[in-house]
């Protein structure tokens, strides 16, 4: 008895297939399909089950050691899968792959795809890219791959050193990051806290998400088998390279090559299927474009907002008036990576005054449009063999609009947009394709039939006609029964256990006729078949077996005939997008009385008149809106501006930086007049940005932002400072920031917008004879200041920070001790007596005791009866006594 107990309880073949499968995938949940569900058992079970909310129970409930079971049904797969990659799992699927009539004993089972947050391609993605990102190292040199398995996009570059690597992932916003190399403990703590910014930034109000914390297995980069939401691509070469479909890539560096034959090779293990839709990879540099890191692409908000990392508020909310899901992505690229060469921005100018200058060709472009689905994301579902039939009506829907759009382009008759419809399309042969295939009413099921259209498969119909002669003959069989037997309340009915039969009830039996046989007894009636309606059955039956087994085979047909047509309607999608784009500029350009700027790349002026900030302008409203000219003869590189604290100086600096992204992306610009130069890039340091999950303070982000843009700018560059050095003590803050101003104006050369509250540094436009000052304008009355929000010349006379403060709401007696002190200190005074630990009020001077009139004025007056304007008044006058 003893010797029993010890030995171990055997395990099911149907468990231990669970536990040979999970072996290979210990770092993922494993949802393995059993009839009608996907089961999870062991720790997958207690972990899915707190996560998804779904009801643990267990298996061999009896046993000694009960195994713990949980299970989700297999058509609401999707939406478990979704949220658990969401929270930066990965999801491996085991599905049978055999039918159970066809086993012979247990049903094989295997795991054909693994979901990982960068792979997945079904979510809830509104329109925007998934990126997959690989980084990989040689020697001083890294390489960077991402791809949108969801789109098909995938690109490739050399980046210089890990910041930049950094940065390229951020704005990304990389939902999965998969290595290479073993990185360094330093890089896998960037790196992570570079992700760990970027995942609360995006994900942390989202309100289907409980806890920030549940996204941190998305930065986990070291290769450990338990890391969920990264996996290592260290694989030999040699190895990847013979698992890879062709791909050219020849005009890729070695480093490049490599890292692209390893992130294929980790796609093929995960996906494992061929993925006809990838894209043909696409090799960039980041310095054909105007370069930007992430904190610039922050601090300008030009994707998310910083409140709350949405899309409201910013440049591409503005900007954003395109019709299709292919359009607002690309449309987003766009102001990610905004144009060096002026004949591709020039190109994207002209093509938006052509839609400009013809209203009504536009508004019918814009009709056509509405009417084009994802072709992307059409093209990855036919590809991965996810597509239903109502892909397909959307697709057929899709192609029919594109003959109208390229009419729509070349009746307009200018070369530019007739390129553009040369690249439309419209692939009749696949649109007639599906029109003849799919059903009209086909829904998304495709093993139930009701797909494939009558008269398209000859066989078909026959089986269908069967179905429904087989139909007519029940009732005719029926009929004539009734009448044979006299049974008036005799009826053929069906069911899956008995197929059709006649029912008869109790008080009738005695009326059943011979050629009947019994086929189940109930309480008050009985079930009775016959061989004619036997007959029926089996047409009907095989019938409606075949015609739903064929009519699945010809919709796989219908699926693999349209992957041939991927790369094309993949370019179409590509020419839509882009005119999506540019129609969307016109209309916004129209709406808001944009004008188009002039680019000047040999010419150092700028000159803007009457800019504005764009998304400012949009959410106050044109009317509040207070308009500002910037300019900059080509001797002159830096403006320092001075003003107080509200009165938009960040919004001017800010403003420039937008009309610069804006005119390089091809768009319009809010102004009067823009004639501006090509900048190379945008370097920011605006506003206070504590780095708290690395410990960095504010003037050590500011200090490495400073740094960053030092090193890399070039006379060609674009800098904006907002109070620099203001995170330390004065003097340094002031040596720091005069030292940084100098060296821009000696070393670099760049375009520069420096504002600051050290008023001594206005000293400089004496020395340095490219620096200008420039100021905020206010208007003070009766002690009142209004801030005008007008850039003027010269610099500033004064901070007005205590009249911020009184905007602010602060209390009376505060702000009017702050203006006591303020004018000793402007007095230049040896010391102002703290305020800590005094309950009376405070002696300001030591009076000479001869001064007996300004004593007896003290005596005299009546401070509790003052009001706050009469206390300033009586305080003016003892000063002017002094």
């Amino acid at each position: 008895m003893r010797k029993e107990r010890e030995m171990p309880e055997k395990i099911s073949p149907g468990m231990q297939q669970y536990l040979d499968i999970k072996k290979d995938y210990p770092d993922a949940f494993l949802l393995f399909r059993m009839g009608d569900f996907y089961e999870l058992f062991y720790e997958d079970a207690v972990n899915a089950a707190q996560i998804l909310e779904l009801t643990l129970t267990s298996r061999n409930k009896n046993s000694e050691n009960p195994v713990p079971m949980a299970g989700v049904p297999h058509h609401a797969i999707s939406e478990y899968i979704e949220k658990l990659v969401d929270l930066g799992y990965k999801v491996a699927v085991a599905d049978q792959i055999e039918n159970p009539k066809d086993a012979v004993g247990i049903v094989k089972r295997a795991v054909t795809q693994v979901i990982t947050p960068g792979t997945m391609v079904d979510g809830k993605n509104n329109g925007e890219n998934n990126f997959l990102v690989a980084i990989d190292q040689a020697e001083n040199k890294f390489a960077l791959a991402y791809i949108d398995l969801s789109t098909g996009e995938f690109k490739v570059t050399e980046l210089p050193d890990f910041m930049t690597v950094k940065g390229e992932i951020a704005s990304l916003k990389a939902h999965e990051v998969v290595a290479g190399y073993p990185l360094e403990e330093s890089q896998t703590k960037q790196l992570t806290q570079q992700l760990n910014v970027l995942i609360s930034e995006q994900f942390e109000r989202d309100e289907n998400i409980s806890n920030v914390n549940s996204f941190q297995n998305l930065s986990s980069l070291s290769n450990k088998a338990e890391n969920r939401a990264l996996s290592s691509l260290a694989e030999k070469t040699e190895e990847n390279k013979a698992e890879q479909e062709p791909m050219d890539l020849s005009a890729l560096t070695d480093l490049e090559k490599s890292l692209v034959q390893k992130l294929l090779s980790y796609i093929k293990r995960t996906q494992m299927r061929d993925l006809s839709h990838v894209q043909n990879i696409e090799h960039y540099e980041i310095k054909d474009f105007l370069q930007m890191d992430y904190a610039t692409k922050s601090s300008l908000e030009l994707t998310a907002n910083k409140r709350e990392g949405k899309k409201h508020g910013t440049l591409y909310w503005l900007l954003d008036s395109t019709k299709t899901a292919m359009g607002s992505r690309l449309l987003r690229s766009w102001i990610d990576r905004p144009l060096l060469n002026v004949n591709e921005i020039n190109k994207r100018l002209e093509i938006t005054q052509i839609l400009i200058d013809n209203f009504f060709e536009r508004a019918d472009l814009i009709e056509s449009l509405k009417g084009v689905y994802d072709l992307e994301r059409l093209a990855s579902r036919v590809s991965f063999g996810k597509a239903v039939p109502v892909d397909f009506l959307q697709l057929a829907n899709s192609l029919s609009n594109v003959p109208i759009i390229k009419n729509i382009l070349e009746s307009i008759n200018q070369p530019l947009l007739s390129s553009l419809a040369n690249r439309m399309d419209a692939l009749p042969e696949l649109t007639e394709f599906i029109n003849l295939a799919i059903d009209d009413t086909a829904a998304r099921t495709i093993t139930e039939g009701g797909i494939i259209k009558t008269g398209y498969n000859e066989q078909l119909d026959k089986y269908r006609e069967a179905l429904e002669n087989g139909t007519s003959w029940i009732a005719k069989l029926e009929a004539d029964e009734k009448v044979k037997t006299g049974i008036s309340t005799l009826r053929i009915d069906f069911n899956r256990k008995d197929g059709y039969y006649f029912h008869i009830t109790q008080s009738q039996l005695g009326s059943v006729p011979d050629h009947f046989f019994r086929k189940a007894t109930l309480k008050n009636s009985e079930r009775f078949g016959s061989k004619e309606l036997s007959e029926i059955e089996e047409i009907m039956l095989e019938a409606k077996e075949k015609s739903s087994t064929l009519e699945y085979e010809l919709f796989l047909k219908v699926r693999a005939t349209t992957e041939q047509y991927i790369s094309r309607l993949q370019a179409l999608a590509k020419a839509v997008a882009e005119i999506d784009c540019l129609q969307s500029f016109a209309t916004i350009a129209e709406k808001e009385g944009y004008i188009r700027p002039v680019l000047t790349p040999h010419d150092k002026a700028v000159n803007i008149k009457n800019g504005r900030h764009a998304v400012v302008e949009a959410v106050m409203g044109a009317q509040e809106y207070v308009p500002n000219d910037i300019e900059f003869s080509k001797d002159t590189t830096i403006q320092l501006i001075t003003g107080p604290n509200m009165s938009g100086k960040s919004t001017y600096m800010r403003q420039f930086a937008l009309t610069v992204i804006m005119a390089q992306i091809g768009s319009f610009v809010p102004a009067e007049v823009a004639k501006l130069p090509i900048f190379d890039a945008i370097f920011t340091r605006i506003g206070a940005s504590d780095n708290l999950i690395s410990g960095e303070s504010t003037f050590m982000v500011e200090m490495s932002e400073a740094n960053h843009a030092i090193q890399s700018a070039t006379e060609n560059s674009l800098i904006i400072f907002d109070e620099l050095g203001r995170g330390t003590a004065t003097y340094d803050g002031m040596a720091l920031a005069q030292a940084i101003i100098e060296f821009v104006h000696d070393k670099i050369g760049a375009k520069t917008l420096f504002a600051t509250h050290y008023h001594e540094l206005t000293e400089l436009e004496t020395t340095l004879k490219h620096l200008k000052n420039v100021h905020v304008a206010t208007l003070e009355e009766n002690g009142n200041v209004t801030f005008l929000h007008k850039i003027t010349e010269g610099p500033a006379d004064k901070s007005y920070g205590i009249h911020v403060a009184k905007i602010a709401g602060l209390p009376n007696v505060l702000l009017e001790r702050a203006d006591i002190i303020l004018q000793k200190l402007e007095n230049k005074p040896v010391i102002v007596q703290s305020l800590e630990n005094h309950d009376e009020q405070l002696s300001l001077f030591d009076f000479d005791e001869q001064s007996t009139e300004i004593i007896d004025r003290l005596k005299k007056a009546n401070i509790d009866n003052m009001t706050a304007r009469d206390a300033m008044n009586f305080l003016w006058d003892l000063k002017d006594l002094l």
